[in-house]
């Protein structure tokens, strides 16, 4: 139990506000995780209906893609794709919410890095800048945790 108080409780920075614009990233990235880019590939109750996921179901095309980066991803790519796509979905609405945060945000920083470098690599940067984005915001998360806006603050204020 001490290890995740340890790891749920945030690093308070000194002033307030300073912790109200960390907030600015978390959410954001959050919520186009959980409603965007995790939802056009994993069922949730706000996937678009055209796509006809069910509930935590992985979207038809996504484990061919996974598949195609070869290695490990090719002898479990069913695995992987849904690991990718949970991370995005729900590791995106826990970061928006703040809670269990250093556990979702490093859940995104590995799917990130698997797309930036498996995926959008030979593309070329230009096409990696989105998944760096979020690698960016998730590494912040991942040392400082909520701050004192998410619920992991409210869950661990008194210990």
């Amino acid at each position: 139990m001490k290890l995740l108080t340890k790891i749920t409780k945030p690093i308070l920075l000194p002033h307030w506000s300073q912790d109200l614009f960390l907030i600015i990233p978390r959410i954001v990235c959050g919520y186009l995780l959980a409603f965007n880019f995790g939802a056009a590939k994993f069922g949730m109750p706000w996937s678009p209906a055209d796509n006809n996921l069910g509930f935590f179901e992985v979207a038809f095309w996504f484990p061919n893609d996974v598949a195609e980066y070869g290695g490990i991803f090719a002898l479990a790519p069913a695995f992987f794709a849904w690991m990718g796509a949970f991370a995005e979905a729900v590791g995106g609405l826990l970061l928006l919410f703040g809670f269990q945060t250093r556990i979702a945000s490093f859940l995104v920083m590995a799917t990130m890095l698997v797309a930036m470098f498996m995926q959008q690599y030979k593309e070329g940067l230009w096409m990696m800048l989105p998944a760096m984005g979020f690698l960016w915001a998730s590494m912040i998360t991942l040392i400082l945790g909520s701050g004192r806006f998410g619920i992991d603050y409210l869950l661990t204020k008194n210990k």
